[in-house]
């Protein structure tokens, strides 16, 4: 009797507590909104004229990561673009240069110059010898010798022609005269020579001949020693600059052609060959099909909810279907109830904006379309 009258007690608590959990569960919480997508805005940070639009570049039309929708005139990039080479280059032969050192004939050659400008200055410094001078007075002697037969034979020459009895023409008088001229020149400079030998050299050319050695020791001693650590320093920093500049100018060029970033659709394109594209301004609407989500707002005496929580989300397309989606944002600031909450709760109340976006049905769903969101508790 006991066993019995503790089994119907049993069976009662258990009728109670089932009575109880009806009563308190409730059905899982539902807001409506709408699919959305990331929207991408294509343009040029260099502008310019439209040389070409793909035929696929309308409204409407899918398109492939990577595929080319517009592309800009170049103008001048590309001459911009192998003068930036050229100049690289150069400054890479440069830079070779200073790490390399002077080449060996270089120094060869700078040392024989110092030679012989020392040689010279030496014989400007040192006193004429007593040969020198011999052979000097010979050089006059000899050209005052050559003047002499020059002018008897000049004035030969023109008592002849001034006979009239054409025994003489013009052109060898004409010779005689020059030949005249030319002895004459010549016994002035032999004199000079003697002169200037018997003076010796001049202050200001030995003056000059002291300078020019000079110069010429120092130029022999810096290619010796080579470049200097801060010559090779800024030789490598020309080249970085030329580098960078090849590299501004392949940016702009990139920059002349618009490609899709993702797989999406296009939204808006008016774009033509020939318009003029403007600097870093939006051309190309893109929406990014790759990532959809489900914007709403949910009733703050509903906000406990979590962040990758999930949500089970149906449209009213695929009314037997329900796709799988996380919470992945969730406002912190509240908002106005907006006229596109549709819940049977408090519509009055403040409301939290809400991002969920969608793990299933890409290829299904579309941006615009309306949707029932159905929170769940775990996965």
């Amino acid at each position: 009797m006991l066993k019995k009258v503790a089994l119907g007690a049993v069976v009662v608590l258990l009728l109670l507590s089932l009575l109880a959990y009806s009563q308190i569960r409730q059905e899982p919480f539902q807001v409506s909104g709408f699919i959305e997508a990331d929207e991408i805005r294509l343009g040029s940070r260099v502008g310019g004229r439209v040389e070409f639009v793909a035929p696929k570049a309308v409204e409407g039309a899918s398109v492939q990561a990577g595929e080319l929708l517009v592309r800009l005139q170049d103008f001048d990039l590309a001459e911009r673009r192998a003068q930036a080479v050229a100049q690289h280059k150069m400054r890479q032969v440069e830079l070779s240069q200073r790490q390399n050192g002077y080449r060996a004939e270089e120094i060869a050659q700078a040392a024989a110059r110092t030679a012989r400008i020392r040689a010279k200055l030496a014989l400007l410094v040192a006193p004429p010898r007593d040969e020198e001078r011999r052979a000097s007075e010979a050089r006059l002697t000899l050209s005052e010798a050559q003047l002499a037969r020059a002018q008897s034979h000049y004035d030969m020459i023109r008592d002849l022609f001034a006979m009239e009895r054409g025994s003489v023409t013009r052109e060898q008088m004409d010779a005689a005269t020059e030949d005249l001229k030319v002895a004459e020149a010549m016994r002035q400079v032999r004199r000079e020579e003697l002169q200037q030998l018997i003076k010796g050299a001049r202050k200001e050319e030995i003056e000059q001949g002291e300078a020019e050695l000079k110069e010429a020791v120092e130029a022999e001693t810096l290619l010796r020693r080579g470049y200097r650590q801060e010559e090779i320093d800024a030789a490598a920093a020309a080249v970085e600059g030329a580098q960078a500049e090849i590299q501004v100018i392949d940016a702009q060029l990139r920059e002349l052609e618009i490609k899709a970033p993702v797989n999406g659709v296009i939204e808006a394109n008016d774009l033509q060959p020939g318009d003029l594209a403007a600097a870093s301004s939006p051309v190309i609407s893109l929406i990014d099909l790759s990532n959809l989500w489900v914007r709403a707002f949910v009733p703050e005496n509903h906000l406990d909810i979590s962040l990758n929580q999930p949500v089970w989300v149906r449209v009213d397309s695929y009314p037997d279907k329900q796709f799988r989606g996380r919470i992945s944002f969730i406002a912190r600031q509240a908002e106005f109830t907006p006229s596109n909450v549709q819940t049977p709760e408090e519509r009055s109340k403040q409301v939290f904006r809400i991002k969920v976006t969608l793990e299933e049905g890409l290829e299904q769903l579309r941006p615009g379309m309306s949707a029932d969101l159905r929170f769940s508790s775990g996965d």
